[in-house]
Formats: structure tokens, sequence, C-alpha cells
């Protein structure tokens, strides 16, 4: 059914033309709070449209942007009243959660936010309701989301059509290695 829902997003963007991608970058800003668009289809839209370096770059910055905006709704709306929840109803396992996600290391952070597969959305509510500081989320999307336009712009498959080709799944490895290490860096020089 998804994948039925794709191919129809997709026709339908292409369609309308240059409309087509203005639509995309909101899309993506949206999909970072809605979870059921599909994050890939419009990557992939935009550098079939505008080619790897302008399609990557207005990719990663509509990203970025509704990470942003999803985890700063969260983290200044709900925050408190989420606070105020867990702890008037003693909600024991939640705050064992919380306190897990408080302690989390910057560059497990990337590595999850880096995961072609990982729901941005959930990744951005949970950040904006922990502990996790606007710099550190700012950095840790910053890098990982750089991996995950990569991917979805250079392979623009389906899920299962990733782990069906072993080569995709090779790229993933590189990419969250690779994120590791930029990760690793930027945490000595900022202190993350």
């Amino acid at each position: 059914m998804m994948h039925n829902f794709d191919i129809w997003l997709t026709n339908f963007l292409l369609s309308i033309g240059f409309w087509g991608y203005i639509l995309s970058c909101f899309l993506i800003l949206i999909e970072s709070i809605v979870p059921i668009l599909p994050l890939s289809v419009f990557i992939t839209l935009l550098f079939y449209k505008f080619g790897s370096v302008i399609g990557f770059v207005i990719s990663y910055i509509f990203t970025v942007l509704g990470c942003f905006l999803s985890y700063n709704i969260f983290k200044s709306k709900f925050k408190k009243k989420f606070d105020i929840f867990i702890d008037k109803k003693d909600k024991k396992q939640i705050k064992k959660i919380m306190k897990r996600l408080n302690k989390i290391k910057f560059e497990n952070l990337c590595l999850i936010i880096a995961i072609p597969f990982t729901p941005a959305y959930l990744v951005n509510i949970a950040a904006g309701l922990s502990d996790i500081s606007k710099k550190k989320y700012i950095f840790a999307i910053l890098i990982g989301k750089i991996f995950l336009v990569i991917f979805w712009g250079f392979v623009g498959t389906s899920l299962i059509n990733s782990f069906k080709n072993p080569s995709n799944l090779i790229i993933i490895l590189l990419l969250l290695l690779l994120c590791f290490i930029v990760s690793k860096i930027v945490n000595k020089k900022e202190g993350l």
C-alpha cells in the first residue's frame, strides 16, 4: 500500500511541474511532524529535478528546518506539560526512558538521526520532550541529516528494495561510519 502511495505521490508531484518541486520542499518540512509522508520520495524528486548538488542543498536545508521546527514546538509548547504529567502520574517507565535519553551521547544521537529508516518525527518529539540542549540537537541534525539526505538522494529506493540490495546496505553502513567519525570530531571541538 505504501509503495503504491509512493508511486502515486511521485507521479502527482511530477505532473504539476515546477509546483511539484515547491510542494516537495514544503512536504519535507511537514514530514518531520507528520509520519505518513515518504521523505525518500521528496528527496529523490528534488535530486532528479535539480541535480545532485542543488538537490542535496535544498533537501538538506528543508529537512534540517523541519526537524528543528518540530523539536522546537515540542520543547517550547509541550515539555513542561509532559514533565508535570509524568511527575503527577508517577510514570516510572517513562521517567527511566527519559533519563536514558537525557544522557544520550552526541555520537549516538547523530547516528540515530542518520539512519535512513528512523522515523524523524519520533526523534524530534523525544528530543523536544527531553533535556537535550538546543545546541546539541542542532549539531546532531546538521551532521546526521547530511548522510540521510545523501542516502535517499542517491539510492532513492523504497525500504524493501534497500534491504534486498546488498550494495545499499553497504552504503548505509559506510555513511553511518562516516557520520560517527564526523560526530566524534565535532563533539571533541564543541564539547557536546
